[in-house]
């Protein structure tokens, strides 16, 4: 039973393996064997490869299989079609093209297996690419409100600047009117008299003005930092709403170009391992003399395309035969006096119709 369905595997006629020797038919069990083993690696492959894009195991499990399912297809029709000939140049320029389907076919295969094989490796360099990512988003996005905010902490320095040179002009006039009144300065006479109610106005003044400043420019500057949290806040809600995007950054492509990253000798050597398996049943069939089954094969489709030629032959002389006899009774059929008397009276009546016809018809015309 198992040999059987390694003999359709291999695209064999198992009506003549069944006739055939043991040797023939283990030599073509290891070749379906090799074809369906092959299908099944294709659909582990393709199935882990569909998961790291649709994240679903059912939806990868059924792509994987019609994915499987067309490399069984593909290897069981290359296999299939490959004839043993007496000439090896034959059968080198015959195989040649199914060989580079079965190249192009190991690297599918093996491209999701080694992504599977490198996971961690691969992990660690989408995992820079990740931070890379955010470093870079980051600096994009302040690029954006930097300026603004920027602006907004220049203008809040500008009024605390400007509240401390009142605070500073106004403490100087302080300072002023007490020596006024101490005698260190100014006049130099003790006591408050009138040029220390003058400074001590001024000071007055000043402190007036000190405190109008401050209760204007802390509003603003309740107003500037007010503005610059707002601009915070956004520019976190950006870096936040594109994070997952980043988190996201671990698709088929990216660790496809992840994985390209890595030592390629590794990788090499796993495409090597299915390229020599996808083509190990053509070898096997290009290197092995012909056997039983390939000269029972041959002579079968020899068999038919013996009957088939001769069908031919028979339709094409069948064919001559019927034209041969057709021109020798019509040449005969031409040399009779009655069948040509018959015609040409025939011939008359016709003629003497046609006439009476253009007869009638210009005596109408005329009328």
């Amino acid at each position: 039973m198992l040999n059987q369905f390694f003999w359709m595997c291999s695209g064999a006629d198992t009506n003549i393996l069944k006739t055939s020797s043991k040797a023939e038919q283990i030599k073509f069990a290891g070749i379906g064997g090799t074809v369906f083993f092959t299908a099944v690696m294709a659909f582990i492959a393709s199935s882990y490869a569909l998961y790291t894009v649709f994240d679903n195991y059912y939806t990868s499990i059924f792509f994987g299989l019609i994915w499987g399912l067309l490399i069984f297809n593909l290897d069981r029709f290359i296999v299939s079609t490959i004839k043993k000939t007496d000439s090896k140049w034959k059968e080198i320029m015959q195989v040649s093209p199914r060989i580079m389907l079965a190249i192009i076919i190991a690297i599918v295969i093996s491209k999701p297996l080694e992504m599977k094989l490198f996971e961690k490796e691969i992990n660690q360099v989408l995992l820079r690419q990740k931070n890379a990512l955010t470093l870079a988003n980051k600096e994009q996005i302040a690029n954006q409100f930097t300026p603004g905010i920027t602006e907004l902490q220049n203008e809040i320095t500008r009024l605390k600047q400007e509240i401390e040179a009142k605070e500073v002009a106004a403490n100087a006039l302080y300072e002023t009117y007490i020596a006024e009144a101490e005698g260190r300065k100014g006049t130099q006479l003790l006591g408050k008299g009138p040029v220390y109610k003058e400074k001590r106005e001024k000071h007055d003044a000043a402190l007036i003005e000190l405190q109008q400043i401050k209760t204007e420019n802390k509003a603003k500057i309740n107003e500037q930092e007010a503005q610059i949290k707002s601009l915070n806040n956004k520019q976190t809600a950006q870096i936040n709403a594109a994070q997952p995007i980043i988190d996201g950054f671990d698709g088929l492509m990216a660790r496809i170009d992840a994985l390209n990253k890595l030592p390629w000798l590794p990788s090499f050597f796993i495409f090597l391992l299915f390229l020599a398996i996808e083509t190990s049943p053509i070898f096997s069939k290009l290197i092995a003399p012909k056997g039983e089954y390939d000269f029972k094969l041959q002579d079968l489709e020899n068999s038919v395309k013996t009957w088939m030629q001769q069908k031919t032959n028979q339709r094409e002389k069948l064919l001559n035969t019927d034209h041969a006899i057709n021109e020798a009774v019509y040449n005969e059929l031409a040399d009779e006096k009655e069948l040509y008397n018959y015609k040409k009276q025939k011939a008359r009546e016709i003629l003497q119709f046609q006439a009476d016809a253009f007869y009638k018809s210009q005596k109408n015309i005329v009328g």
